[in-house]
């Protein structure tokens, strides 16, 4: 059996908990919430059959065998920085975060001490390993577009580029580079981070985003070309019920790579 603790228990993490509470290769000890949360995650564990322990913090005697980031990116460096220090592998949902300068590098760094390895997911998209099987033989231009119905972009930037509550049509609400994208939409724009790091990079890889009023789902499109030829992808994603912002198909992403850990299959 597979122990894992996972660092959040919001809309990803309760969904991630549902989908593996009958699965007998795969089990979640302990949930990492913040002080002022813990309360709140008790009460969502207590329907469940086996619920993990709430923790504020790993012990240092702690040695689970995976340590699955759910919780945003304030976590990467609270949690798991010190947690690939001490030899644990990550599992990483928040990879925007990446898009800080720097992050990658110390990542890198701690896993190495720890010899240990981080695994980021693709979360929301499809095709990652086309991606990064094409920048192998050399690519050339990747672009990605984001689209989601208009209320995802509420509490972002994107109020200040329309009035999200008026608007009739599709709205472009950001274009630039996947850098720019992570940075200011940290909690819509994962994808474009995942994106540049499988592909040309934070900087190269172009980025549009747009609140769309009359879409009910989130809508991703990635176009890319090199030396291997070329495709062009367009995946049409519900977003979790418990939050607009997020694909349910992150839920599964984060579920299909602890099986990936666990099972004697692996795809």
């Amino acid at each position: 059996m597979l122990h894992i603790t996972m660092i959040g228990c919001g809309a990803i993490g309760v969904g991630v908990l549902e989908l593996l509470e009958n699965d007998p290769q795969l089990c979640v000890d302990a949930v990492i919430a913040s002080a002022h949360s813990a309360d709140l995650v008790h009460q969502r564990l207590a329907s469940f059959k086996r619920p993990p322990e709430v923790l504020t913090a790993l012990p240092d005697d702690a040695r689970p065998d995976l340590l699955v980031e759910c919780a945003g990116h304030r976590a990467i460096e609270e949690h798991v920085l010190p947690a690939l220090e001490r030899g644990i592998a990550c599992l990483i949902v928040s990879v925007g975060a990446l898009s800080e300068p720097g992050l990658v590098e110390r990542l890198e760094a701690a896993a190495e001490r720890g010899n240990t390895r981080i695994e980021l997911l693709p979360g929301a998209i499809g095709g990652i390993d086309a991606l990064s099987a094409a920048k192998v033989g050399g690519l050339d231009a990747v672009s990605y577009t984001g689209r989601k119905p208009a209320k995802a972009w509420k509490n972002t930037p994107g109020e200040q580029a329309c009035d999200l509550d008026s608007i009739r049509e599709a709205t472009v609400i950001f274009q630039g580079s996947a850098r720019d994208a992570a940075r200011l939409y940290p909690k819509n724009a994962n994808v474009a981070a995942t994106l540049s790091l499988a592909g040309l990079g934070l900087d190269r890889t172009q980025v549009t985003l747009i609140a769309d009023p009359l879409s009910e789902e989130n809508v991703h499109q990635v176009h890319a070309r090199g030396a291997f030829g070329g495709f062009e992808m367009s995946l049409r994603g519900k977003p979790l019920q418990a939050n607009p912002k997020t694909s349910a198909l992150t839920v599964y992403s984060v579920v299909r790579a602890l099986g990936n850990h666990a099972h004697a299959i692996s795809i």
